[in-house]
């Protein structure tokens, strides 16, 4: 089999800008996904008694269909019952952040419940409040505990955008779809993306993996 690196040499620029697009809705979508997971774990953990089951439902939920459905019914299923389009890239964010803040808030949860008790009623004792408990002794602890998951969730939030294809988000892997198509060039094309993933997953990988390392004992309670 000859091997013809040129459609990939061609299209640089084209390939670059998917290529951005999917870094934009990695770090749109993990920062919506995490923002929205601490509002659901902060409402489940602390919040009215009726709206719990609500959450569990919805987490429960968002973990049991795949990502792939969520996108789907977004962008075909929903305008059809609501009235409303979204755009490809808006309707891939809105289905991003509604999977992955149910991982995200069951991750913040998890952190918020490993601190120890004692630690908040020292705080009670010394007069502060439930809120300054949480922002200046739960919530600092329990960040650090946290940054294994949170480099899952970021790591996912890139991955799944190469989901985002099918509803014609043009990210990177849209892009390889459409030159593989034209210069019917696949293995060069899906091998070349392969490998601009890795490099764009293994360094945010290891980044997390090295923070952690370094703030891992200011988590230890």
């Amino acid at each position: 089999m000859d091997v013809d690196f040129s459609p990939l040499i061609d299209n640089w620029r084209f390939f670059a800008s998917g290529f951005g697009v999917t870094i934009a809705l990695s770090v749109i979508s993990a920062i919506t996904s995490i923002l929205a997971g601490l509002v659901i774990a902060l409402l489940r953990l602390y919040g009215p008694r009726w709206l719990k089951p609500l959450l569990v439902f919805y987490v429960d939920t968002m973990r049991s269909i795949p990502v792939l459905v969520v996108l789907v019914w977004i962008y075909f299923a929903f305008p059809i019952l609501a009235g409303v389009t979204f755009p490809p890239f808006w309707a891939a964010l809105v289905g991003l952040t509604l999977h992955i803040a149910a991982y995200a808030a069951e991750i913040i949860r998890a952190g918020i419940e490993s601190i120890r008790p004692g630690q908040t009623r020292a705080g009670l004792a010394l007069g502060m409040s439930r809120a300054q408990i949480l922002r200046k002794i739960v919530l600092p602890q329990a960040t650090i505990r946290m940054l294994p998951a949170f480099g899952s969730v970021l790591t996912m939030a890139i991955k799944d955008t190469a989901i985002a294809t099918v509803i014609a988000v043009p990210e990177l892997m849209h892009r390889a779809e459409t030159v593989a198509g034209q210069s019917y060039r696949p293995v060069e094309v899906f091998t070349a993306v392969m490998v601009l993933y890795f490099l764009l997953l293994f360094p945010v990988t290891r980044v997390v993996d090295r923070l952690y390392q370094r703030l891992a004992h200011l988590g230890r309670s």
